[in-house]
Parts: structure tokens; C-alpha cells; sequence
């Protein structure tokens, strides 16, 4: 264990403390162990060699122990564990290191399974990972109602559960559920479960509420010691085959073979159904922690975890002034969306505007509609609904913005227009009053040069739909000062966004990207590549969308408008398609029908090429664009780092995280001449100078 012990230095070490509780009833005495690393729940369990070491210890010491009735582990208050510490699991140099991850893992928690007396896990707070699987091994798990976040996340980092969760919660749920949990939602944007959701999957054997919980725990393992309450354990009866067949299925839909870790996941969970393999998930576990895709995955989970909560290039936020009150210029639905999300989370009064009072009826008719279904959900209170819908409000007139201290427009992407807008609204707000653009591609600094302060104009890019896209581009125009853009990240975290800083730049990150991507595709198909090659030429990396079903989202019209303003400013890299401007003309949706058939119509709109490209030839002619494309950003300064573009790509487009976004995948491509970043960082680390070698 030394070896790894070495790569776990920084290891927050959680400890198993001990203590003797009597059961009611008389039923004797538990040893209850809590893990607790020290801290307060902002820094949660996770385990490493050195928690995994004292709590391995403190087993020895229940072991020799012959007055004990039963066993039960908790955790501090909010936090049960984490799972493993992933700050050494990026180290990890060769498979040996690999396996003894694994290994040392199961040696230790398979033990509360082997005891002679009943183990109790007493779930408090939230469960991941590892703090899920060593749950799994105690023979009975009860569960607060007040547990925020339960999940077994390995797959959406390109991992799988390594401890114990593939093998012992097919068996305890089945396959089907188990698949829910450790393949579906992490592949849904590592979507967690909660206290309640884990018993009615029958994850936990009994939920308490929180006031009482470990109370109520105590209680019910007294009964289960006295013999008065029995669980039935028994082998689910599913067809397992079947099961996991149609799992495989839906996987190869979504990432079409990109990334090995829900594979080796469904394989080990249909092998539980013939009994408890741990040497074949410490094998699989091995197997992925040397591979490319789970480290371009803690990569983007460090980004998502750290650098988007410390944005790059952000002024002092002491600097930033208070808000009061927003105010929205429009009242469709992108200007809905936005004062639904301010009304929620700044709590302030927020005042749409328009030139029509049944698009304003319509716009705050919407937003109060959308906090029914919030209440009918039971996410928010009647109290909290009311307040909300007494806070959104609308305005035929500008004069209601005379007290707001801030502004943000959601028209036509269009310039003329958005300027008249902003020196419409100049005229009405206060000289401190933060004016903001959500436009996704024009000029901040053309837009601001009539102002009368234009240095208080900052770009604030939402993505669609903006209550669930965690990206905010904020963007720095040419005159923007410190208070302004120092107010934008405030506003931007308090609505619990991601920010990043962005140059005043030609469709800023994503856009630009993501045009420039699509561009590619399109001038394939012009010059005769059939449609559905280019559709599919890229399927390897296992993007969210293909290029044209993106297109279909988000409008061929909005598409073609954002390719023309870089074509403006790009000629010579994007370039505008007559094709596509004879799709926006037909008025279609897409090349695709409503049962996502291809529309014939649509397609032959794209005929008459005659130098039709491979699959493998638009495949790199696109990443040769995209990494050509970041070279020229980073070299422009739009943003601070090739961390940012991948921060970007990954909250923005919802690029994944066996990717890293899109900058490790272009490295290790071999496309980014030089790399974007150093060999080891989101990839494999170099091997030692003195010959030794990586496992391929």
C-alpha cells in the first residue's frame, strides 16, 4: 500500500470514530462507527489509503470484540461519504497503482458484510461513489428524507463503481434499477437521486425524517436485532439478458462507442447475476484508470468543481454594487426565462417591458405559470409562489426601469435594434445602472459606442433554456469598467451560474465554436458529401447532438444569422452557405422530420456537390477547424486560458466529460500542433525517463 500511499499525500483523511450505543429495547449493544474527516460539510468524506487505513483499524478492533449485538456507520452531519479522493486517482502512473485502488477498497468494506454480528448503514446525508458502495455492504441501510444527493457518478467521469456497487446493487434492486443508477444518470448529466428516491428503489430498508433520524435508525435496528422486523433478501427476478441488451442499446445511442466506462459497467452488472465478482470490477477499475477518457474526465470535473467557481480574470468582487431591481427589455420567451431565474434567486422586483401588451401578458403570464408548476412540483411553497409572482411584472413603458440597477436586454439579435434599445433605456436608468446584453454574437463595443456611459455595458450571454444551461459568458466590451464587470460575476453566481470572462469577440466561445464546427459539416455536404456521412462522420466522440439535429434546435435562421456576422469578421474561415440560406427560405424546421426521419425535401435542398468527402475525411477536416479555430482565440486573448474553452464547451454545450470538452481530445488526436496542454494533464502521464513503459 506504500506505493499508492505516495500519491495520496494531499489526502484529507477521514476517520472512523468509534462509539458504544445501547439499543432500546434492550437489544444491546451497537458499535457505531462515524466518518468524519474534520471539517465542516463544505469538504465531504472521501477515502483514501489513509481513511481507508483507520477504518480497516477500527474494524480490527470490533472484530475482537464479543459483546456487541450489531455494527452501524454514519456520517457527520449532511455528509455520509463521497467516495474516493480523486485527487490521487489522477496520478495513478501504472496498473499495479491501479489495482491496489481497487483492491484495498473491497478488502476493507467487504469486512462489514463478513461480521458475525448485523450491520447497519445509517445514511444522514449525502451518498456517492464509494459512500453509496460501503452503504451496500452493510446487510441493512436506513435513509433520511432530508438526504439532498444519493448517486454512483463513476460513469459520467469515465469510471465504474469499483467498490462493491456493480455487483452488490444488481443483486439488491436489480438490474434494471441498478442501471438507472449507475449508467442512466450519470450519463443525464450525472443526475443524483434523493433520501426518498433511494428507498422506493428499495436502496434503503426504512427513511426517517431528519430531526430524528438517527433516533429512528436506532430503533428500527433494535427490532431487526430482536428479530421483530425481517427483511426478505432474494435474487431479483428480472431477464437480466434482456435487460442489459436494452441498456446497451440506448448507450450506443447516446455515445455511439466514445467512452468505454458504461460498457464495462453493463457487463459487470449482468455477471452479478451469477454471484459477487470483486477481482472482476478491481480488473475493470484498473483498466479505466489507465485509460484517457477518465482522465480527461477529472479534468473537466476539476474544471466544473474549481475553476468555474474562481473565473479567470474576474475583478475584485468587492467592487461590485448591490441590485434591487432588474429590469428586462422584452418579454419573450428567452426575456421570460431570464426574470424567472432573477425573480427566484436575487429575490427582487424584476419589470419586463415591450412595445405590445399581449406579448407583456404573455411574458409575465409565462413566468407565473412556470412557478405553478414549480409549486405543483412541491419545490416551492404557497408562500414563496405568491411572493414570486408579486415580484414579476410588466411595463409598456421604459420609465419603469427608473430605479432598477439592472438592465438587460433579450431582443432581436440584430445591431440597430439593440442599440436603439440601450439609448432608449439610458435615458430612464440611474448613471450606476448596469446595462446588459444578451445577444450571442455582436460587437459589445459597436453596441455600446453611443451610449452616454458605455462603460457601463457588459455582455451576459445566458444559454438555452437558461434555467438549466449552467454557462453565463459574461463579456468585457472595450470601454466595460471594474464595478461594472465586477457587479456581472456577482449577479452571475447569485444566480448560481458558472461565468466565465470572455472577450468582445465575434460570437465570444460557444457560438463560435460551435459555428465554426458546424460550418464545416455544411461545406462537406455543399460540395457533395452525402447528408448523413457528415451527420455521423463524428459520432466517435460522442457529442450530445449531431451537427444537424443541433441546427434543428437551435433554428436554421438563428444558425445562418450567427455563421453571417463571422463570416463578416472570418471570411476566410466561415464561410455562408447558399444551401442553408435556401433551408431558412423554405421555412423548414430542419432536415429532419417530427419522428426525426430525414425530410427529403430538406435534404435535396443540399444536392448538386460533386467532390464528396469520407466520414473520416470531414472527421478531421472539422477537429483540424476546431483546433485551428482555439489556437486563433487563445493567440486573440478571448479567454485566459485553453481551461476556459473546455469550461465553455462542457457548461455551454454540454460537450462531455470523457472529452475534457474538446482541448484533451484534440491532443490526444494528435490534431493540436503543439499541444493545448502538457502531456499528464487531462491524459496519461508520461512514462518515467528511466524506461518504464504504459500499459496501452
Amino acid at each position: 500500500m506504500s506505493d499508492i500511499s505516495e500519491l495520496f499525500k494531499d489526502e484529507v483523511v477521514t476517520k472512523a470514530l468509534v462509539r458504544d450505543v445501547e439499543l432500546p429495547g434492550g437489544a444491546g449493544t451497537m458499535a457505531l462507527i462515524t466518518l468524519d474527516n474534520g471539517f465542516d460539510h463544505t469538504k465531504p468524506n472521501t477515502f483514501g489509503p489513509g481513511g481507508l487505513t483507520l477504518l480497516a483499524q477500527a474494524l480490527d478492533a470490533i472484530e475482537a470484540r464479543t459483546d456487541l449485538a450489531a455494527v452501524g456507520v454514519i456520517g457527520k452531519p449532511f455528509i455520509f461519504a463521497v467516495g474516493a479522493d480523486l485527487k490521487g486517482a489522477a496520478l495513478v502512473r501504472n496498473r499495479d497503482q491501479a489495482l491496489q485502488i481497487g483492491r484495498l477498497g473491497h478488502d476493507v468494506f467487504k469486512r462489514l458484510g463478513a461480521l458475525q454480528v448485523p450491520t447497519f448503514a445509517f445514511v444522514n446525508g449525502a451518498a456517492m461513489g464509494g459512500g453509496l458502495e460501503i452503504a451496500l455492504h452493510c446487510a441493512y441501510r436506513t435513509v433520511s428524507s432530508g438526504v439532498p444527493a444519493i448517486a454512483l457518478p463513476e460513469c459520467f467521469l469515465g469510471l465504474v463503481p469499483g467498490w462493491g456497487g456493480t455487483q452488490l446493487l444488481p443483486r439488491l434492486i436489480g438490474p434494471a434499477k441498478a442501471i438507472k443508477l449507475i449508467i442512466e444518470n450519470p450519463l443525464a448529466q450525472n443526475r443524483m437521486i434523493k433520501g426518498r428516491d433511494a428507498f422506493e428503489l428499495g436502496v434503503a430498508d426504512a427513511i426517517f425524517e431528519p430531526a430524528d433520524f438517527l433516533e429512528e435508525s436506532l430503533r428500527w435496528a433494535s427490532k431487526v436485532v430482536r428479530g421483530e422486523i425481517t427483511v426478505e433478501r432474494t435474487l431479483p427476478q428480472e431477464d437480466w439478458e434482456k435487460v442489459v441488451g436494452d441498456a446497451r442499446f440506448l448507450v450506443d445511442m447516446k455515445l455511439r462507442g466514445a467512452a468505454p466506462a458504461p460498457y464495462r459497467a453493463l457487463d459487470l452488472i449482468l455477471s452479478a447475476k451469477d454471484g459477487v465478482d470483486f477481482d472482476a470490477e478491481d480488473e475493470a477499475l484498473a483498466d479505466l484508470l489507465m485509460g484517457n477518457e477518465l482522465r480527461a474526465g477529472l479534468y473537466a470535473f476539476d474544471l466544473v468543481q474549481r475553476r468555474a467557481k474562481r473565473p479567470a480574470g474576474a475583478p475584485d468582487k468587492a467592487l461590485a454594487r448591490k441590485v434591487t431591481k432588474v429590469g428586462v427589455v422584452g418579454a419573450g420567451l428567452m426575456a421570460s426565462q431570464m426574470a424567472l431565474l432573477f425573480a427566484r434567486r436575487l429575490e427582487v422586483p424584476v419589470v419586463l417591458t415591450d412595445l405590445d401588451q399581449a406579448r407583456l401578458d404573455k411574458g409575465v403570464g409565462y413566468v407565473h405559470a412556470e412557478v405553478d408548476k414549480l409549486l405543483a412540483k412541491k419545490r416551492i411553497s404557497g408562500d414563496q409562489a405568491n411572493r414570486l409572482k408579486g415580484l414579476v411584472t410588466g411595463s409598456l413603458t421604459k420609465d419603469a426601469f427608473a430605479d432598477a440597477d439592472f438592465v438587460i436586454e433579450a431582443v432581436f439579435e440584430d445591431m440597430a435594434v439593440k442599440k436603439k434599445v440601450f439609448a432608449e433605456v439610458e435615458e430612464h436608468v440611474s448613471e450606476t445602472c448596469v446595462l446588459a446584453t444578451n445577444t450571442s454574437s455582436l460587437s459589445l463595443s459597436e453596441m455600446g459606442s453611443e451610449l452616454k456611459h458605455p462603460e457601463r455595458l457588459v455582455g451576459f450571454h445566458f444559454f438555452n433554456p437558461v434555467a438549466v444551461m449552467p454557462l453565463l459568458e459574461i463579456i468585457k466590451g472595450a470601454s466595460t469598467d471594474a464595478a461594472t464587470l465586477a457587479t456581472a460575476f456577482a449577479v452571475g453566481k447569485t444566480l448560481k451560474k458558472s461565468s466565465v470572462l470572455v472577450k468582445d469577440a465575434p460570437a465570444f466561445v460557444v457560438n463560435r465554436l460551435l459555428t465554426r464546427f458546424m460550418g464545416e459539416v455544411i461545406a462537406a455536404v455543399d460540395e457533395g458529401t452525402p447528408l448523413p456521412v457528415a451527420e455521423h462522420a463524428l459520432d466517435d466522440l460522442g457529442l450530445p447532438m449531431t451537427p444537424f439535429a443541433l441546427l434543428q434546435l437551435v433554428g436554421p435562421a438563428v444558425g445562418h444569422h450567427v455563421s453571417e456576422t463571422l463570416h463578416a469578421a472570418f471570411p476566410d474561415r466561415f464561410g455562408i452557405s447558399a444551401n442553408m440560406a435556401e433551408l431558412v427560405a423554405s421555412g423548414k424546421p430542419g432536415v429532419y422530420k417530427p419522428d426525426f426521419t430525414l425530410d427529403e425535401e430538406a435534404v435535396a435542398l443540399f444536392a448538386g456537390g460533386d467532390h464528396a468527402s469520407t466520414a473520416e475525411q470531414v472527421r478531421v477536416r472539422v477537429l483540424e477547424a476546431l483546433a485551428e479555430e482555439i489556437r486563433l482565440m487563445l493567440d486573440e486573448g478571448v479567454v485566459a486560458a485553453a481551461q476556459d474553452i473546455d469550461l465553455c464547451m462542457i457548461l455551454g454545450a454540454g460537450w462531455p466529460f470523457h472529452l475534457g470538452g474538446i482541448t484533451p481530445y484534440l491532443d490526444r488526436a494528435g490534431v493540436a500542433q503543439p499541444r493545448f496542454l502538457p502531456p499528464g494533464v487531462a491524459s496519461l502521464p508520461e512514462p518515467k525517463a528511466e524506461g518504464a513503459t504504459m500499459p496501452s
